[in-house]
């Protein structure tokens, strides 16, 4: 159910100042290009100028330093685009769903599920699981022995919870994630005729996740080969995501869509990691780090800043050359340094000959 409320009612529950007509009512939140009557956008990059003065919405939040450039009704406040996603919140509140068990679903009876908690039809709850206070169980979601969901975790449909998962308060899992899964541990070995063959390692330790993670559609989160693999307070997983056994995710970083961090790698509180990035094993990343979309990283990071590894695109013939060059560069580096000395050494003969 929406909301339909005026500038000025929006900033006594949000704060921030609104100008011009306070009593503009806004129904709904939409872009700057497409926003109709109604509408609140935002605005917080001169790139994007031209469309603020040709919108159709009714009202924009927008920097104090930019309120110039409208005369449209306006909230003015520091972060135009955090201000803006709590109001698209305030808009759009979360539908709550009613408290109960669905007929369908089966439960051990050992469970601990309080009478605040929904759980969705086909759902499977298996032995001492522990649930919260208003924990909702999406339909099709599995939960697994010994797994404990603290209060307010909103599970979508399909997630599956492996055994002994530890999950904390107000996350929120959108269907079709996997938690616990074994990681991928295999050691070659070779029978009495030598051939070669994997063994698989035990996979015995947990899954735990801190309060408030949100966790995208479809990502994987396998279990710890030992140690535990452990996603801290306030993270935020895009859809897509792989991350192996034993890392561990720092408070309240951010991951995009298609990433995948490797078995042990520590990543640091606050990082932001972009689409697609590969981050290889048993590699540490600093608190504050921000790594490029699609960027290989093959190295420790130990300092703040914004990383990058990768390649522009380029037809492919001039690719190839490239990629030939790239090939040669260590001969390249050592024909230079042998012209350097060779130089260094003429000069050095040509400056005795004039003090001669």
């Amino acid at each position: 159910m929406r909301l339909n409320l005026s500038l000025q009612q929006i900033v006594e529950q949000l704060g921030g100042k609104a100008s011009g007509n306070t009593e503009t009512q806004i129904v709904r939140v939409g872009s700057l290009a497409l926003a109709q009557a109604g509408a609140v956008s935002f605005f917080s990059d001169t790139k994007y100028t031209a469309q603020l003065k040709n919108t159709s919405a009714s009202a924009v939040v927008i920097g104090l330093q930019h309120a110039s450039l409208t005369n449209l009704p306006k909230i003015i406040t520091d972060n135009p685009y955090a201000y803006f996603a709590k109001l698209s919140q305030l808009l759009n509140p979360t539908y709550v769903v009613s408290p109960g068990i669905h007929a369908s679903a089966v439960i051990e009876a050992t469970a601990v599920i309080p009478t605040s908690c929904s759980i969705a039809a086909n759902a499977v709850i298996e032995a001492n699981v522990v649930l919260g206070n208003n924990v909702t169980i999406g339909a099709g979601c599995v939960i697994e022995r010994n797994s404990s969901i603290a209060d307010n975790t909103i599970l979508e449909a399909n997630v599956m919870i492996k055994y002994g998962t530890q999950i904390g308060k107000n996350c929120h899992l959108f269907p079709g994630c996997v938690i616990a899964n074994d990681g991928f541990g295999y050691a070659e070995a070779a029978n009495a005729g030598n051939t070669k063959h994997w063994v698989k390692i035990p996979q015995v330790g947990r899954v735990v996740i801190h309060d408030f993670v949100d966790i995208g559609a479809n990502t994987t989160i396998d279990r710890g080969a030992i140690d535990d693999t452990v996603i801290e307070e306030g993270v935020k997983l895009d859809n897509l995501i792989h991350i192996a056994h034993n890392c561990r995710i720092g408070a309240h970083t951010v991951i995009a869509g298609c990433a995948g961090i490797a078995g042990s790698a520590i990543i640091g509180k606050h990082c932001k990691i972009g689409g697609a990035a590969m981050i290889l094993g048993h590699l540490s990343i600093a608190d504050h780090v921000t790594i490029s979309p699609g960027s290989m990283i093959m190295r420790s990071i130990s300092k703040a800043g914004t990383y990058t590894a990768l390649m522009p695109s380029q037809a492919h013939e001039d690719w190839l050359k490239t990629a030939a060059n790239i090939r040669h560069l260590s001969q390249l580096t050592d024909k230079i340094k042998t012209l350097e000395a060779r130089i260094a050494q003429l000069t050095s003969t040509e400056l005795t000959s004039n003090k001669k």
